[in-house]
């Protein structure tokens, strides 16, 4: 790993997305429609406080961060091997860590401006109520889209279209979504579903956002907090295991 190479990457991603408007808005905009959109759907602005978006709230902000990132990553990487820009940057003087680390910096920096205005949305707009420090919130929020923005790294080694990169959502995302403890308390599951809920990452995540909510100790949230970034790191190492030059 060379630490002038990875940034040049980061930089170069970065700007890349600056200079399309589309993604940056389903980047940095959609997860506070999609948050504002159920905050309507449970409490409606005539309804008053309702213990539903409180609820649900602190999960989503693990979710909506989570999907996003996913989606546009794995998409954004198969279009720079199926392009050949992956190929021709690879013949350079960098390594497949260099380009993955360069990419999770990159949208590693536009995760932390993603949570940040989900959570201020949630908590200063639509009263979200957050008995422990909000700052931690914005924290997991980060981790929880950097763990997104890894898992789509990962999945795009093994889709040769965008179209195939999106199906891996089904796969790789949704059955998070049913078994993180959202819709159903985890310890409810049955057994076989728990043993499984307690293998994927945003099961963690949900689980520190809840904590949050209740004012639980803040060293159980970084406990958690800390499975969420092991995963994170541990699905980068197979990324750059799978990393292939070029869509076959």
């Amino acid at each position: 790993m060379t630490p002038r190479i990875t940034f040049a990457v980061a930089a170069r991603v970065l700007t890349q997305i600056r200079r399309d408007h589309r993604t940056l808005a389903m980047l940095l905009v959609l997860p506070c429609l999609l948050i504002s959109l159920l905050w309507w759907m449970f409490d409606g602005p005539a309804a008053g406080p309702s213990p539903m978006f409180d609820r649900f709230g602190p999960g989503l902000l693990a979710i909506f961060p989570f999907m996003v990132m996913f989606l546009v990553t794995s998409v954004t990487t198969l279009r720079e091997r199926s392009s050949g820009t992956l190929e021709r940057l690879l013949a350079m003087p960098m390594g497949k860590v260099d380009f993955l680390l360069g990419y999770a910096i990159a949208f590693g920096v536009l995760a932390a401006v993603q949570s940040l205005l989900a959570v201020v949305l949630s908590v200063y707009v639509l009263d979200l109520e957050v008995d422990g420090p909000v700052w931690l919130l914005g924290v997991v929020a980060v981790v929880d889209a950097v763990l997104g923005t890894a898992l789509g790294l990962f999945v795009s080694a093994f889709a040769n279209t965008e179209f195939q990169a999106v199906q891996f959502m089904p796969l790789a995302v949704v059955p998070q979504i049913l078994l993180c403890g959202l819709f159903v308390p985890r310890p409810a599951l049955p057994d076989v579903l728990q043993v499984i809920s307690d293998l994927l990452p945003l099961s963690y995540a949900t689980d520190a956002m809840t904590d949050l909510k209740h004012g639980e100790e803040t060293a159980q949230i970084f406990g958690l907090l800390g499975i969420v970034a092991g995963f994170a790191v541990g699905v980068l190492i197979l990324g750059a295991a799978t990393l292939r030059r070029r869509t076959a």
